[in-house]
């Protein structure tokens, strides 16, 4: 990656997979385009929304392999690093950036339930060991661990970090990261429920690390400009309770299975969800459906949407 900041829509890409099961590259490779087209600004694979702790180690190498020959210089791809301790998500990192990764996203390892302080020392660790492009994943309602400001810009004066994404619903935390002026990219979740997507913009933020965006992606890209002018805000105004539909849809279900289902309704190449989980029917899709339907999305991007009497039989 250049030196420039990343700004815009910072797409957390679904992991698609065959009717066997197995990861489908073919499918990687369209979603990757259909991203492309509509004014994503970077990827992430291999997120939560990847399904990343379903895949296998097996797994997870050759997605980095197969995807980072997919790869272009507008669109750079991150993936997800996070393993169980600090050792082996070293090893991840490096992997990655053998490979062709243009950086790597870590959450604090799940489960364990560290001191803050052990979560810093995990990121600065993990920083020390490579050169690779790093952001931090901020997500304390799936790793039990959360990062106060002060933790977050002391990690950020390390100059491996290049992005923040912040999942938690204190205003005041992203306030104060950016109050800090970090040299990163201050990102949020498109979750409504967190309510992020405002505040972070409008303190100048530098866009959204999202979901939705694997549905609706020229409209994520939209509400993910930074701010430079008024035009710019009303513009974000307008898109942001638009799309605010789709983005409870999406969250309404945990992710990533209302938007794979949706996803795989409309015709996407999204496959089914790995076990345990699995997908929406009946009810539940068919309000996916509709809202796509209502926003015009189907028109937009010629999705090929089942009759509403089928999906909610």
């Amino acid at each position: 990656m250049s030196g420039k900041k990343l700004t815009g829509s910072f797409v957390a890409l679904i992991t698609p997979f065959n009717k066997d099961g197995s990861v489908d590259f073919e499918a990687f490779r369209s979603l990757l385009k259909f991203q492309a087209d509509n004014g994503t600004s970077a990827i992430l694979i291999m997120g939560s929304t990847g399904e990343s702790f379903m895949l296998s180690p097996e797994e997870k190498k050759k997605i980095i392999v197969e995807t980072a020959k997919m790869k272009t210089a507008a669109m750079p791809i991150f993936y997800g690093c996070t393993s169980n301790n600090t050792e082996t998500t070293i090893a991840s990192v490096k992997f990655a950036k053998d490979n062709g990764a243009d950086g790597a996203i870590l959450a604090a390892p799940a489960y364990i339930c560290a001191p803050e302080d052990d979560i810093e020392r995990f990121f600065l660790d993990i920083a020390d060991a490579t050169d690779l492009p790093l952001g931090i994943y901020n997500n304390p309602p799936r790793v039990k661990s959360d990062l106060h400001w002060d933790h977050l810009l002391r990690i950020f004066k390390h100059p491996n970090y290049v992005i923040h994404k912040e999942s938690t619903a204190r205003v005041g935390q992203v306030a104060q990261v950016l109050a800090g002026k970090p040299t990163v990219s201050v990102m949020c979740c498109d979750s409504p429920n967190l309510g992020l997507v405002v505040p972070t913009m409008s303190l100048g933020g530098h866009g959204t690390a999202n979901m939705t965006g694997n549905l609706a992606p020229a409209e994520l890209a939209t509400i993910s400009k930074p701010w430079t002018s008024y035009s710019e805000a009303e513009g974000f105004k307008n898109a942001y309770l638009g799309l605010l539909p789709l983005l409870h849809y999406t969250y309404s279900a945990i992710n990533p299975v209302a938007v794979k289902s949706l996803m795989k309704a409309v015709g996407l190449p999204a496959g089914d969800l790995r076990k345990p989980l699995s997908n929406l029917d009946g009810e539940g899709l068919a309000k996916g459906i509709r809202v796509i339907q209502e926003l015009g999305l189907d028109k937009r991007y010629g999705y090929r949407v089942k009759p509403l009497s089928a999906v909610a039989a």
